[in-house]
């Protein structure tokens, strides 16, 4: 009856229909298992659920309305394999498989079963081309000032304290504090600049001091100190201020500050870190999508890594090659932005997965590189055997040492100054008065994967092979748009990524719907344009 129900009412059929008579079951209970007691069976089958937390993603839907679209929609019912007159479910067991998959690597595992589907079905396939690219996502709590942030923390401590022990906190409360912190801390521009702002800071300082000084004395119940907030309040102090001389409480300012990583932006999400990249600022994490782009199949979306807002890209790259060959899904191409790749990962690729990681390699930011007239890097012969560099003039380098930057080696030579001195090229090679001219270069193996990468970029055949990276930008620009992905639902990373997972795989049924669509859409050209056509003129 469902069956014959659906097709009546949507002949041409819907995505969750597709999908259903293509793939068949995507999710058996048998696969979720490991997320139940031994002991009794789940009220609603699990693997219902789990696709049923997919479908919400595709439509960008709340716990509420899909369970209610469970209930009354019949595409969903055929979907799902159900009875028309099947009751469905209370809304909030979504919650609660969500809050399952958020412990350990279950949401990637959630994934894994779809690829896997995926992959016996012929529609996606290892040693291929895949593409990877990164965007930001706002946490799911208000972004606070610095100021607020540690108002804001002293509330969040008295609130947990209220409510686990109010008798002990009576005696403890300042008359101020209830004007102070009865209600969200909202702060403005603060009249009297600095000065002012250090003063207000301090005295939220000493209260939030006053109320842990409490908690750690010898008389005060144990407990107390086991809660949340009251953690995380310490640690906001510990970020926040800092001891001076003279053992008064003082706000910490400019340099004395942790990093981003380090530091809380909210006491209701400590995960959320700020970040800025280029002209963007945020407070929450960066999620990192890649997916297939082979011409000849569907692209899918077939790894997704979350992390705090400051991790750069170029931290992830090894990752994701070693947990997408874990699922025997590494690619033969990786087409990344500069971000994402350095010679030694491009180095890396090749030697441990066989992966050709391509991009471009981050330009020679010399001073002589960017003026484009004085003797770069790449004017230098590097003479490997004798451990030498030769200049433009033929001079060798006096000096050969090995020299550790941000975790990186170089290998740097050194010209004797009485070369340089009376060089009459000095100053296209250094600006410096005195000092004789040193070259850093990779050592031998990356210096030549950066030099020939740099040469290669640079030819219309590299670029026209490159050119499909763009790809990945439409894949982020829908899964924002389409299907909520630049603002976090859940707090927390790990909530987070169960967010992610749930939408990429949104994006993969979208994606199978569009691919078995029989009808393609057929975009209607400008009026304008047709009568340019018809008329004879040309267009661009």
């Amino acid at each position: 009856m469902t069956v014959r129900t659906a097709w009546a009412a949507c002949p041409r059929g819907t995505p969750v229909m597709l999908m259903r008579d293509r793939l068949d079951v995507v999710f058996a209970d048998e696969d979720f298992a490991h997320l139940y007691p031994a002991d009794g069976r789940p009220g609603f089958s699990p693997g219902q659920l789990a696709l049923v937390s997919v479908l919400q993603f595709a439509e960008n839907l709340s716990d509420r309305a899909a369970a209610d679209a469970v209930r009354t929609r019949i595409d969903w019912k055929y979907g799902l394999g159900l009875e028309l007159d099947d009751p469905g479910f209370d809304y909030s067991l979504l919650s609660e498989f969500r809050a399952r998959l958020a412990e350990g690597d279950r949401a990637d595992q959630l994934l894994q079963l779809m690829l896997d589907r995926l992959v016996a079905a012929g529609l996606l396939k290892g040693r291929g081309r895949q593409r990877t690219d990164a965007t930001h996502v706002l946490a799911a709590v208000r972004r606070l000032s610095r100021l607020e942030l540690v108002g804001e923390s002293v509330r969040a401590a008295l609130e947990e304290i209220a409510a686990a022990d109010p008798a002990w906190l009576v005696p403890l409360i300042d008359p101020a504090w209830a004007k102070r912190y009865g209600r969200k801390v909202e702060i403005g521009k603060v009249p009297g600049g600095k000065a002012a702002v250090r003063e207000r800071a301090e005295e939220f300082g000493r209260d939030g001091q006053k109320l842990l000084s409490a908690v750690w004395a010898a008389d005060a119940p144990l407990r107390l100190r086991m809660l949340r907030q009251v953690e995380i309040l310490r640690r906001v102090w510990i970020h926040q201020y800092h001891w001076d001389r003279e053992g008064h409480l003082r706000w910490r300012e400019g340099t004395a500050l942790p990093p981003a990583s380090l530091r809380f932006d909210s006491p209701y999400d400590t995960d959320a870190h700020y970040c800025v990249k280029r002209d963007v600022e945020w407070s929450g994490y960066r999620v990192h999508l890649t997916e297939s782009c082979d011409q000849d199949l569907p692209h899918l979306v077939v790894h997704v890594a979350t992390t705090i807002a400051p991790v750069q890209d170029g931290q992830m790259t090894d990752k994701i090659h070693n947990d997408l060959a874990t699922r025997l899904l590494a690619p033969a191409e990786h087409i990344v932005d500069t971000a994402y790749l350095s010679p030694a990962q491009i180095e890396r690729a090749q030697r441990v997965h066989g992966i050709t990681l391509l991009g471009p390699i981050l330009a020679d930011n010399s001073r002589q590189a960017k003026a484009g007239t004085g003797f770069d890097k790449s004017a230098f012969i590097i003479d490997w055997d004798n451990e030498q560099a030769i200049c433009p003039r033929g001079a060798t380098s006096a000096s050969w040492t090995e020299l550790h930057l941000s975790g990186h080696t170089y290998l740097q030579a050194r010209f004797a100054g009485r070369d340089c001195r009376p060089c009459p090229d000095r100053a296209r090679c250094t600006s410096s008065a005195t000092r004789s001219r040193s070259v850093a270069v990779l050592p031998r193996l990356l210096h030549d994967i950066q030099t020939r990468n740099r040469l290669d970029q640079q030819t219309e055949q590299w670029q026209r092979r490159y050119a499909i990276r763009a790809g990945v930008e439409a894949t982020l620009s829908q899964n924002v748009r389409a299907h909520g992905l630049r603002r976090a639902r859940y707090r927390g990373l790990s909530r987070t990524h169960v967010q992610h997972v749930l939408t990429a795989m949104a994006c993969n049924i979208s994606r199978l719907a569009d691919w078995y669509a029989t009808t393609p859409s057929v975009r209607r050209a400008p009026r304008f344009r047709t009568l340019c056509d018809t008329a004879g003129f040309a267009s661009a």
